[in-house]
């Protein structure tokens, strides 16, 4: 659907900017942009490449598993279908520790390897098991604590305090997650009814 509507949006801009005499404008703004996401990808490097050390770094120490053991409680009340599988617990546990930093970039890898475990676990390869939709759930809803690439992009834009929107953030995390758990409870629970949704 994307790959329709932003070829239609670029046309209609440029046949804006055409007819309306602005097409001056409109390739200073082009180049302008272009020039500022270079600016703001590399603004964020340096944060990304931080962060992704580090989970490179735990991810090779005890330290893994000493946070895998502080979440087992969690991770056991919400995926009890995988309390024996350590290593799906492990990248469970790399996968909420991401979020929860707000290291989208990081945590996106740990949750496609956590989701493939999961698939080779799974006996019914065409459905998604519990765990999985739990999973997808508490990722996408990405509860996070420290919201460091958000941070990031508005002290690089010269916000004047940076780390003032982590209590909405947490807020707002929160809130999504409880309503994508909701959503997902009704779902099953129609899906187990036998009413296709």
């Amino acid at each position: 659907m994307l790959n329709k509507i932003w070829p239609a949006f670029i046309i209609l801009s440029f046949s804006y900017a055409i007819f309306s005499g602005n097409l001056d404008t409109l390739n200073s703004a082009i180049f302008q942009s272009t020039s500022d996401a270079i600016s703001l990808s590399f603004d964020l490097l340096g944060t990304i490449c931080l962060w992704n050390g580090i989970m490179q770094i735990a991810n090779r120490t005890s330290l893994v598993d000493k946070l895998t053991n502080l979440l087992k409680p969690i991770i056991y009340l919400l995926f009890p279908e995988i309390r024996e599988n350590k290593q799906i617990q492990k990248e469970i546990s790399m996968n909420m520790i991401a979020n929860i930093l707000g290291l989208g970039n990081a945590a996106t890898p740990l949750g496609l390897k956590a989701m493939k475990s999961m698939q080779k676990e799974n006996l019914k390869k065409d459905t998604l098991t519990d765990s999985m939709l739990m999973f997808i759930v508490i990722n996408t809803a990405s509860i996070q604590i420290i919201p460091t690439t958000v941070i990031a992009i508005r002290n690089s834009l010269g916000s004047q305090n940076p780390t003032s929107i982590v209590f909405f953030v947490w807020v707002a995390t929160i809130c999504a997650a409880v309503a994508r758990n909701n959503c997902h409870q009704m779902c099953h629970s129609i899906h187990e009814k036998g009413v296709k949704i």
